[in-house]
């Protein structure tokens, strides 16, 4: 079994596209180049530099893969004779074939005609509107012109010259530059795209090897995209078709982590290892397929738990690492009074990890020990290793953990903890009084309850002082313009103003944020000035922490035992 080195320029690639003489075996991932990247490509073609060489699998009536097009073309008609498959090369391909076919409805590249009178690329947004394309000057011969710029979909292999003539004509170009044109037209279709082309012999586990050992050492594969081609030779089922399944159906699960990780995290743990990259390249394939159903319903019991929780997306998720296991706790959880227990398990769980320090360090083996253990609490035995739920080693953030932690808007488990703690009392507006909910939360801004101006100018506190868990709460960006930055008993007083029940509203809306109104509608001290009037704001801001650290830790203590939220008025 030799494998063959040939030359083959782009005229040949662009009709083997076009009749379906070349394929992309069903494991490739999709097409994931940027605009810069085209850009690149495009540039390097036109320069005739080389932008090295494809490999394909030459095949016969009985091909090994199950295929699908290049991106942007049509499937071909029954009976086409498929001659090979693309092993690599999908990118530069793909890249080629749309844009000098005009193939991307919200990009348009362009030939430009430099002042040197060299050529270069470049790239122009589209968007819709109306049914009708913008810019307009990019469908405009005359514009374009005037621009310097030619679609470069006119260069490509195999379309009728009258057409170039038509645009050349209709933008008035000179005949010396119409030449030029027609030159760089002749020089792109023959320009040499090479490949090795391994023979139709080769076989099928040996041509996967060599398309997961050529992209990784390139480093153009994820770990999922070498999963996804073993287990189509190993089961001839698509990976990529049965995410796409789970992302089409319960398109929520995409707002914590990309499906593809969960679904491999999930299986990694159900095996009885650790959930890291290590582990993906042994799992047992033939079983992540043969489960595909409960793990479709252990991703989707989970995303309702989660919104349960009140706990909607990544950016105010404390730790990513629960997820695959309680989506993995779901895909086997027991029936009736047995699934109760083990829900009320998972609520413990969830909320220890966003108040201990469980997941800081060696995520991966405390997430298999956490899963090991709430499953076989499920199913009425125990698991004798640490977990979660060793209060000695993993306690609760004490109050003044909870009142140092930082602004929950950076990447912080304490700090999103707490905001994820307040949002799970109700979360209320301080306006408009709409709850906190998946649609509502991208309407959301953090908001410091003490303003930060009010802490640093008048208050003389450092910078970042005010950027604490406890003094944020996530509001409507409108209820956000309108407090501003104004001091606490103002904002609050007009809350009360516009409110049908008055102050009585306002502190209801309040409570649901575990925000303790008294303690926050304090005098803006007005009457004082210097050191005196600072002392009083700090004394105040250090008060309205302490009382609402209190609440944040009665209410975590509760969560975490599996109780409901104290009612605080």
């Amino acid at each position: 079994m030799a494998m063959e080195a040939r030359n083959r320029d782009l005229t040949t690639w662009f009709h083997m596209v076009g009749s379906g003489a070349i394929m992309l075996p069903r494991f490739q991932r999709y097409e994931a180049w940027s605009p810069s990247e085209i850009t690149g490509l495009l540039g390097s073609v036109v320069a005739d530099l080389p932008i090295g060489s494809a490999m394909v699998l030459a095949v016969d009536d009985s091909p090994p893969f199950i295929t699908r097009t290049i991106a942007g073309e049509p499937v071909p008609p029954s009976g086409t004779r498929t001659l090979e498959n693309l092993l690599d090369g999908q990118q530069r391909l793909t890249a080629l074939w749309r844009s000098l076919r005009d193939g991307y409805p919200d990009r348009k590249y362009f030939l430009w005609m430099k002042e040197d009178g060299e050529w270069g690329i470049r790239s122009v947004s589209r968007y819709e509107k109306d049914g009708q394309a913008y810019p307009l000057w990019a469908d405009r011969p005359q514009d374009q012109y005037a621009r310097r710029l030619v679609p470069i979909a006119l260069m490509r292999p195999g379309l009728d010259g009258s057409e170039l003539g038509h645009w050349v004509d209709l933008a008035e170009m000179s005949r010396a530059e119409e030449r030029k044109l027609g030159a760089l037209r002749s020089q792109i279709g023959n320009y040499n795209f090479p490949l090795l082309s391994l023979p139709v012999e080769t076989p099928k586990g040996v041509a996967i090897d060599v398309f997961v050992k050529l992209n990784s050492n390139q480093e153009e594969l994820s770990v999922f995209d070498i999963i996804v081609a073993q287990a189509e030779a190993e089961t001839e089922q698509s990976l990529h078709a049965l995410v796409e399944g789970i992302s089409r159906d319960i398109p929520a699960i995409e707002s914590y982590m990309p499906i593809s990780a969960l679904v491999l995290r999930m299986a990694a743990l159900r095996e009885g290892m650790d959930p890291t990259e290590s582990s993906f390249h042994r799992l047992n394939l033939t079983n992540l397929i043969l489960n595909w159903e409960s793990t479709r319903k252990g991703i989707e019991d989970a995303k309702r738990f989660l919104e349960e929780e009140r706990v909607f997306d990544r950016q105010r998720l404390p730790t990513v690492a629960v997820i695959p296991v309680i989506a993995a706790i779901f895909s086997d959880l027991p029936s009736l009074d047995a699934a109760g227990r083990t829900r009320i398990l998972l609520k413990k769980y969830l909320w220890r990890s966003f108040f201990t320090n469980r997941y800081e360090f060696a995520a991966g083996t405390a997430a298999l020990n956490d899963y090991r253990y709430i499953k076989a609490e499920a199913q009425g035995g125990t698991y004798p290793s640490s977990s979660i739920f060793d209060d000695d080693e993993y306690p609760i953030a004490s109050e003044e953990m909870i009142k140092a932690a930082g602004w929950p808007k950076r990447r912080n488990t304490l700090a999103r903890g707490i905001l994820a703690v307040a949002l799970q009392a109700g979360g209320l507006d301080f306006a408009d009084e709409s709850p906190i909910s998946r649609e509502s939360i991208r309407g959301r801004e953090y908001h410091h309850l003490f303003p930060d101006h009010l802490l640093r100018e008048d208050g003389q506190l450092a910078n970042g002082e005010g950027d604490k868990a406890v003094n944020c709460a996530l509001i409507t960006w409108n209820t956000n313009r309108n407090i501003a930055a104004k001091a606490p008993i103002a904002y609050l007083a007009r809350r009360a103003q516009d409110a049908p029940e008055g102050e009585s509203d306002v502190r209801r809306r309040l409570a649901t944020h575990l925000i303790p109104f008294d303690r926050l509608n304090v005098s803006d001290h007005a009457e004082l000035s210097g050191e005196e009037k600072a002392e009083a704001i700090r004394e105040d801001y250090e008060a309205f922490l302490d009382a609402r650290a209190r609440r944040i830790k009665a209410a975590a203590d509760a969560l975490a035992n599996g109780e409901d939220i104290p009612r605080f008025e």
